[in-house]
């Protein structure tokens, strides 16, 4: 954990000795951009300071869970939308933007992006990061050693990974060990397969709605890929939080990774060389013949965003809501994600992105978001805390072939959603 100020709130309000209201974020990814928010904020606000702290993504999770529960939370909030977010709304813990800030994200920000951070209605987050589909990330020079093109097809990829194989190139990094990477492959096979509407079924609550021939088959896909030796060798010990999984992809030893477009600064970052010499590539998720899904959806976080706890008090949530309106997404904000190769979920950006460093980065991953028929968010976030945390375990479990692809449906059946 990376962090900063104390280690938690001191009051109910959230407040830190420094005098500011507190902000829990996720470290690396848009770190360096909160840290240049809080520093210029700070000096132009020294009544209303912001104060953030900073932890890795799998601890976040259970610590958040836990604060809110006990009426312990910061002021502000880092999540991701969807069904966990909706849980606290639920619970009262959560506070309604829309009357202090519904106008001005509604004018700022894309529809689809807000949508899920919204309910019956109303505003509870307020995006704080650019936009992260999935894609798959290729090391290049490995490719070309294994006389491999970028796989367009499913075909194409398992074609990939048995040359790769066959050139002693482990052909696909995984952080197996954090769980949540593996969803990823689960989540495409499954719209590639069958369309979105197989977990939008889930989601609304339909009976075995897991069980969806489409949801067998991607586990079966799944399986195959372990079969063919498609991951890096003791994937499963392998987190993605401690760099290990990306580390493999650009010192050369594994030609391929699929994870969210904030894995690009997260490279840059580590090796800034490997980008600089055109080293990486990216490009979506095959298709599969005879699929229903769409060849251009995707899936991933629209964003993260900030939301304010409802037990915060009255001066803490003024700032948070000037905070939010004012000094998220602002220019400098805006220029600091794209800087880091983030692609922020705000209207009108297209002006900006071919003078950006990594344009070419930039300009595929907005195409992408703005084209897609469906952006569907990561199920662990769109279903509720306690079924995805079920999800992940079951998942483990298949990739593990500890359980086949109709008892994963069958396991999951019983948790709904």
């Amino acid at each position: 954990m990376a962090a900063c100020g104390k280690s938690g709130p001191s009051t109910p309000g959230g407040s830190t000795g420094s005098g500011g209201v507190l902000s829990w974020a996720l470290s690396g990814g848009s770190q360096t951009t909160f840290q240049a928010s809080q520093t210029s904020w700070n000096a132009a606000n020294t009544a209303d300071k912001i104060n953030y702290q900073y932890y890795a993504n799998d601890a976040y999770k259970q610590k958040l869970r836990v604060a809110i529960g006990a009426n312990d939370a910061p002021v502000i909030f880092e999540n991701w939308g969807g069904g966990t977010l909706k849980d606290y709304v639920a619970t009262n813990k959560v506070e309604d933007l829309t009357p202090t800030l519904g106008a001005a994200v509604k004018a700022k920000y894309l529809p689809s992006v807000v949508n899920v951070a919204s309910f019956d209605g109303k505003l509870y987050g307020v995006p704080v990061n650019g936009t992260q589909p999935v894609v798959l990330y290729y090391n290049k020079t490995l490719l070309a050693k294994a006389g491999v093109q970028p796989p367009k097809t499913w075909d194409d990829l398992l074609a990939a990974v048995a040359k790769l194989k066959s050139a002693d190139i482990a052909p696909i990094s995984l952080a197996g060990g954090s769980k949540w990477p593996d969803l990823m492959y689960l989540e495409y096979l499954v719209d590639r397969v069958g369309g979105p509407s197989v977990f939008n079924n889930i989601v609304a609550g339909k009976p075995n709605a897991w069980s969806d021939p489409a949801v067998i088959k991607a586990g079966s896909m799944i399986q195959q890929l372990v079969d063919a030796g498609a991951f890096a060798t003791g994937y499963k010990s392998i987190t993605y939080d401690a760099g290990q999984s990306s580390a493999l992809l650009y010192t050369g030893k594994a030609a391929m990774q699929l994870m969210g477009s904030w894995d690009f600064a997260t490279i840059q970052t580590a090796d800034a060389a490997f980008i600089k010499n055109g080293s990486l590539g990216w490009t979506t998720f095959p298709t599969i013949t005879g699929g229903a899904g769409a060849p251009t959806d995707i899936v991933g976080n629209p964003a993260n965003f900030f939301s304010v706890t409802a037990s915060s008090s009255a001066t803490a949530k003024a700032t948070a809501v000037k905070y939010l309106k004012d000094g998220v997404m602002n220019d400098a904000y805006v220029n600091s994600l794209l800087q880091a190769g983030s692609v922020p979920p705000v209207v009108g950006l297209e002006s900006k992105l071919g003078s950006q460093p990594n344009s070419d980065w930039l300009s595929f991953q907005y195409s992408l978001v703005k084209d897609a028929p469906s952006y569907q968010l990561s199920w662990d976030q769109a279903l509720s805390a306690s079924a995805g945390d079920a999800l992940l375990t079951n998942l483990d479990q298949l990739f593990l072939k500890q359980i086949t692809p109709e008892q994963f449906a069958q396991n999951m059946n019983k948790v709904g959603k």
